[in-house]
């Protein structure tokens, strides 16, 4: 099946029906096939799921064979106006995804890596309809002030960081969780110890239980 995003897809086992699907989004300079390695152990456990993990629209600047969802700058509104190109980009894959598989936004979980977790938040809080819940691993909220003047749904959110990123700030998590509770948007959150700028264990061990209690206990 094409999309209009180059797409790494993880189908269920054994031709299960596809009941739900968690849409992945790598970090800059990565691709698809990096963060699918989450849907490793996770398949197992989300039972007919789909995974489907595409590549950013655009190559990335400072690692030609990797991509990115917007250019790293200084320059705040440039990387404003860049995300909202990628969140259009991402809503028309999304709703690809809808009519390939006669999925609704409720049953799809949204999740990203870094600069995925940010278009994660963006794309999960903008849409006309509420997704099942939104992952975000070491990221953060790309503009405050523009996204409160969008939100139209209260998604249900997870966000983990390691306390020793050299890339995104731990006190992101902290300034992300501070605005979501004053929008009264679920939260949770995970500060992992000894850790920098990826994925480990206990935040995809995490990731996994909440995915399970939105998703498949829904």
């Amino acid at each position: 099946m094409t999309f209009c995003l180059n797409t790494t897809t993880i189908k269920p086992e054994k031709h299960q029906k596809i009941q739900n699907a968690v849409i992945l989004l790598h970090g800059y300079g990565g691709d698809g096939k990096d963060i699918s390695m989450l849907t490793l152990n996770w398949k197992r456990f989300l039972k007919n799921t789909i995974f489907l993990c595409p590549d950013a629209h655009e190559i990335c600047k400072i690692n030609p064979s990797g991509f990115q969802w917007f250019d790293i700058t200084e320059d705040k509104q440039t990387v404003l106006n860049e995300s909202k190109k990628a969140e259009n980009k991402l809503n028309k894959y999304i709703e690809e995804i809808k009519f390939a598989y006669k999925l609704k936004s409720s049953q799809i979980c949204i999740c990203g890596f870094s600069q995925g977790c940010m278009m994660s938040i963006n794309i999960g809080l903008t849409s006309n309809e509420s997704f099942n819940c939104i992952v975000g691993f070491s990221g953060k909220i790309i503009d405050k002030k523009d996204l409160s003047l969008r939100i139209k749904t209260k998604t249900n959110i997870l966000m983990t960081h390691g306390d020793l990123d050299p890339i995104v700030p731990p006190s992101s998590l902290l300034d992300a969780k501070d605005f979501f509770i004053r929008q009264k948007i679920n939260i949770e959150t995970l500060m992992i110890k000894n850790c920098d700028h990826h994925i480990p264990i206990e935040a995809s061990s995490a990731a996994l239980n909440f995915i399970k209690r939105n998703l498949i206990n829904k």
